[in-house]
């Protein structure tokens, strides 16, 4: 992880300037010199600590006239290193200083290990540094480039280190330019061009890194907008690029609108689309989990993310999420609500969205369901205006009727009359609840007894029987209303229940679905309660396990802590939470800590997966070995045997054949034990390397000695025209050998074998060659497999043993040894080694060209 070193007392803390790259050779150190002379003509104390010009002329022209400090001279296995004298730049303390390769990995001896540790003591020092970087270093982007690229990366930066740059500059270049740069000349030498172009620097490869190197800043840039805006309390929306929201409500025209917003985020180059589910207290109409599943999948494979947040009102929540994620259109779905429905409640989620949008473009988006909504349940828990129109029905309602039943008056009798109210007032609680249909109730009664009840335009009543009638109106009045009001209570707890199983529900698959369940956890968490940070800390230390950042001030507002398990504590800041939410939040706490839980079992499983593996490895050894070493001790002892007995004298002739016997016994004996030891050496990870620059020409001739038959078939090419290649001899001698032997043993007959070599940038490949049956696609990783003879039916060819050393101690030398089709049929063994470049020895960690970022 970073280290972020604190500055001494009264020391203010060095400033960071970064030089991203988007591929070697595009300029960075040449524009770092700049930089530097330019500071230098001002008057600052400008230094190199360590630059790498790699052989540019322009490059090293620069650097006259700039003080170097004198690097630092290690010796590492035999050979001499140059690396920046930290000590020395500390002691002469300048204003600014020049380090190059900010992903380099220092030669044993030092205090640090990495090139950017010691660039966090320089800055803790108050030193200012200027550096370089390639995209492809971030540890972030490692797996990406490898994939891109088909070469891994041994030094890497954390990303941390280059975000907190106070200056960070890309350094870009069209591939096509970078590749005339590659073709006169002025990157790599004349002999590495062609296969740098025709290898790593490819334009589709470059085109690729500069897209990365694109986004990644382009991400570093919004992130320092957020901040901006955040610190200087600016909740305006800024337009730096497309982000569209989506809302969802699981309804039927969810795809419709969805495809929409996707094609107006397709408009713009680097469009965002961001699909959002509110869930709410009182649910949310035509909601289906089923449907808002399949709309996810859809969103996810246009490209977009999907959110789901807790509001108890929508337009307000899905505005907060949009300008949360500086959002520049919301795209909302026509209401599927009819006429009467939207006069009953008033204006709908889109034209209450409208009017509060301020500077975001809300899209109402028209579909087929528009306007074929059903009403909505009357019985749910009443906004504002309903309850003040259900208040205002429970006193007009009454009089209307009253109204209209006075003109019918000889027509209709009580019991006709008295049912009228009745409904009306019935109609009254489902509109308005309960004090509404009680206000209604009573006003009834006052109407009925007035103008209806004998004797009329009075309040007094004249038949006991009337009284009856009148009390038992007000009595089904009222038990109406307490019944509707009731039930609307139950419908809120119903849907708030459903409310809550969706969220989640939609947590635990997005769980499922992702590779690092805790980060999962705690982001949506933050998004689903709309906080502004979430963290997990351990309750004991202080010490913060994992967090989830917005873009707001993580340290404002209020903070809800929820235990998870014994020992950790989440932390919510941000918004006050209703107690409604909190159970919704110990779920998500139980989730937290059974993710905990995985990743400590995970842990304990990763301790013993290796006794597991050295378990599988003694008994295959112990299956393996039964056969092929009671074979050569039998024959190298029947052979001995046989020259020892006195009963028999043996001719010259025979006495020579029964040595020979003995002697390739023990040579085979010999060979398996060797391999076995080293096999067991590289699984202990206690293998001892002696690297030293090795001649593939001279090798190759003492492991074609070393075979068991010297005179087979083998033709060399090209060997004489690489450079040595920084190995162990006599490890590389036992590669080699085993190579060719597995390749002599499925060769074609009469077919020599090749062994060729070719020299990309600061690596040299070795290809051994038959025309053999081949190896299917499917078992390629299978033959470097210990005990593994694919095709093979007996032992007596061995245990196994030789690609899967091989290819150990190709890694263990900084190389790798892969599969191959050959061209006609056949195998193609490509074995890589870093090779030493020139002038200077190199190892592994040392000082490279820019070219060997590239490995």
């Amino acid at each position: 992880m970073a280290r972020d070193l604190a500055p001494g007392p009264g020391i203010r803390r060095g400033r960071l300037r970064v030089y991203l790259g988007s591929a070697p050779g595009v300029g960075k150190t040449y524009r770092m010199l700049d930089e530097a002379r330019r500071r230098q003509e001002r008057g600052a104390d400008v230094v190199v600590g360590y630059i790498e010009c790699h052989g540019r002329r322009h490059t090293q022209a620069m650097t006259e006239g700039l003080e170097a400090v004198p690097r630092a001279h290690r010796s590492y296995r035999g050979a001499e290193f140059e690396e920046m004298d930290l000590d020395a730049v500390l002691a002469r303390r300048p204003s600014v200083v020049l380090v190059d390769e900010l992903a380099h990995t220092n030669i044993p001896g030092g205090r640090n290990a990495k090139r950017w540790q010691d660039v966090e003591e320089l800055l803790a020092a108050g030193i200012d540094v200027i550096t370089t970087v390639n995209i492809q270093h971030l540890e972030s982007l490692n797996d990406v480039v490898r994939k891109i690229t088909g070469i891994p990366q041994r030094e890497t930066v954390p990303d941390e280190v280059v975000r907190r740059a106070d200056q960070l500059e890309l350094v870009d270049m069209a591939p096509q330019a970078l590749r005339r740069r590659m073709a006169h000349g002025n990157v790599y030498k004349a002999e590495k061009v062609d296969a740098a172009l025709s290898n790593y620097f490819r334009v589709g490869n470059l085109t690729a890194l500069r897209e990365l190197a694109l986004l990644w800043v382009a991400g570093r840039v919004d992130e320092g907008l957020r901040d901006y805006r955040a610190s200087h309390n600016i909740d305006r929306v800024w337009e730096t690029r497309e982000r569209v929201v989506v809302a969802l409500t699981g309804g039927p025209e969810g795809e419709t609108i969805i495809r929409r917003a996707a094609r107006i985020a397709d408009r713009t180059a680097g469009g965002d689309l961001l699909a959002v589910h509110v869930t709410r207290s009182d649910g949310l109409a035509g909601a289906s989990s089923g449907a808002l599943a399949q709309q996810r999948q859809l969103v996810e494979s246009l490209g977009g993310s999907y959110h789901v947040v807790v509001g108890d009102d929508i337009p307000t929540a899905l505005l907060a999420f949009a300008r949360a994620h500086d959002a520049t259109q919301l795209v909302l779905g026509t209401s599927r609500r009819g006429r009467v429905s939207r006069f009953l409640t008033g204006p709908g989620t889109g034209q209450t969205t409208v009017d509060a949008s301020e500077d975001i473009d809300v899209h109402m988006v028209t579909h087929e369901f528009t306007g074929r909504g059903k009403l909505p349940p009357l019985g749910r828990r009443h906004s504002k205006r309903r309850t003040v129109a259900g208040f205002a029905s429970g006193l007009i309602v009454p009089a209307l009727l009253t109204a209209v039943l006075s003109q019918f008056h000889a027509r209709l009798n009580l019991t006709t009359d008295a049912l009228i109210f009745q409904l009306g007032v019935v109609a009254v609680a489902l509109l308005g609840g309960a004090v509404s249909a009680v206000v209604a109730a009573v006003i009834a009664s006052v109407l009925l007894n007035y103008f209806f009840i004998p004797p009329t335009h009075s309040l007094t009543i004249g038949e006991a029987n009337n009284i009856v009638a009148l009390l038992v109106f007000a009595t089904v009045a009222l038990t109406v209303s307490t019944v509707v009001d009731h039930a609307g209570k139950l419908t809120s707890r119903a849907a708030r229940a459903t409310a809550e199983a969706e969220t989640l529900s939609t947590l635990a698959g997005s769980v499922l679905r992702g590779a690092d369940a805790l980060p999962a956890l705690l982001e949506k968490s933050r998004t689903a309660f709309g906080m502004d940070s979430v963290a997990l800390l351990d309750s004991l230390t202080g010490e913060t396990i994992a967090r989830s950042d917005g873009g707001g001030d993580s340290t404002a507002g209020e903070a809800t802590e929820v235990a998870v398990g014994e020992r950790s504590v989440l932390v919510l800041t941000g918004r006050r939470l209703p107690a409604a939410d909190q159970r919704v939040l110990t779920a998500f706490a139980a989730h937290v800590a059974a993710a905990l839980e995985r990743d400590r079992l995970a842990v304990v499983a990763a301790e013993v997966e290796p006794i597991k593996a050295a378990d599988r490895m003694r008994t295959a050894l112990l299956a393996a070995v039964s056969h092929d070493l009671r074979t050569p001790l039998a024959a190298a002892r029947a052979s001995v045997g046989s020259l020892r007995s006195p009963d028999v004298e043996f001719s010259p002739e025979d006495q020579a054949e029964l040595l020979a016997t003995a002697d390739e016994s023990l040579v085979k004996l010999t060979r398996l034990v060797d391999n076995l030891l080293d096999m067991s050496r590289l699984q202990a990870g206690a293998l001892t390397l002696h690297l030293a620059p090795t001649s593939l020409e001279e090798l190759l001739v003492r492991a074609m000695d070393s075979l068991s038959d010297p005179q087979a078939p083998i033709q060399p090419l090209d060997l004489d025209r690489v450079p040595p290649v920084l190995a162990d001899p006599p490890l590389l001698e036992r590669v080699l050998a085993n190579v060719i032997t597995n390749a002599l043993r499925h060769n074609a007959p009469g077919a020599p074998v090749l062994v060729t070599a070719s020299h990309h940038a600061d690596l040299v490949e070795i290809r051994v060659i038959d025309r053999g049956p081949g190896i299917a696609p499917e078992d390629r990783d299978r033959v470097f497999l210990p005990f593994q003879r694919l095709g093979d039916t007996d032992n007596t060819t061995g245990v196994g043993l030789g690609l899967a050393l091989s290819r150990g101690l190709a890694e263990a030398m900084g190389g790798s040894l892969e599969v191959e089709d050959t061209p006609g049929g056949g195998t193609t063994m490509l074995l890589t080694l870093p090779a030493v470049p020139e002038p200077q020895t190199v190892e592994p960690g040392g000082p490279r060209p820019e070219g060997s970022a590239v490995r």
